[in-house]
């Protein structure tokens, strides 16, 4: 009875998006420090279905407080520090891919898709740390061919995911679990349930008031 909140047309919707979900496929935006530059990344990993986006950084408020908004379609990791980030990817069957100019750097057109990728963002002003180019399991590069050779990491992040996001629905890999997408869309519609009663609750007491 409660679920008659939720319009058909929204459910619909919703199972639409969590239809598209990649789980073989995460950003990781390691110490990036610019507000701005935080929250387009997380942007672009939801516009282009990916399901966890991975935060390294000790300076947790900030990294939340760039995430608000685009927080309740992706699964935001926050990591103390590098190490602990690649373990738990590592562990989880993700190879890392360091966003860096490297002599043997593949491209967003030629990187392995066979097994789960990450791919890590640096810094706005020096990329990448050591820690993670020696932890790695490569690197990945844009190709450009301008008199520009660099490109905002906000800009980059959105450049690598959309190439990796639809090569991996073409070639039919990294997509969700079925269960994976049924928990997904039970945890959204139940949000979308708690909202409104909330919202329909807050005008009711404005309305006695």
């Amino acid at each position: 009875m409660q679920n008659t909140l939720i319009s058909e047309q929204r459910k619909e919707r919703l199972k639409r998006t969590v239809g598209s979900r990649l789980s073989g496929l995460t950003i990781v935006a390691e110490g990036t420090h610019l507000r701005h530059n935080l929250s387009a990344i997380i942007r672009s990993a939801e516009s282009f279905g990916v399901s966890n986006v991975h935060l390294i950084s000790s300076e947790k408020q900030k990294m939340s407080g760039a995430a608000k908004g685009a927080e309740r379609w992706v699964n935001l990791n926050i990591h103390n520090n590098t190490e602990q980030c690649f373990c738990l990817l590592k562990e989880q069957g993700f190879k890392i891919f360091v966003a860096d100019l490297q002599a043997d750097s593949f491209t967003p057109e030629t990187l392995p898709i066979t097994e789960p990728v990450a791919i890590v963002m640096g810094t706005e002003l020096v990329g990448v740390s050591e820690q993670a180019k020696a932890l790695a399991d490569g690197s990945i590069m844009i190709p450009m061919y301008g008199l520009t050779q660099s490109l905002n990491v906000s800009v980059a992040s959105a450049c690598v995911l959309q190439r990796l996001s639809t090569r991996m629905r073409e070639a039919g890999v990294g997509a969700m679990s079925s269960e994976g997408k049924q928990e997904l869309l039970e945890n959204w519609l139940n949000r979308d349930l708690i909202e409104k009663q909330q919202r329909q609750n807050r005008q009711r007491l404005g309305e006695e008031k």
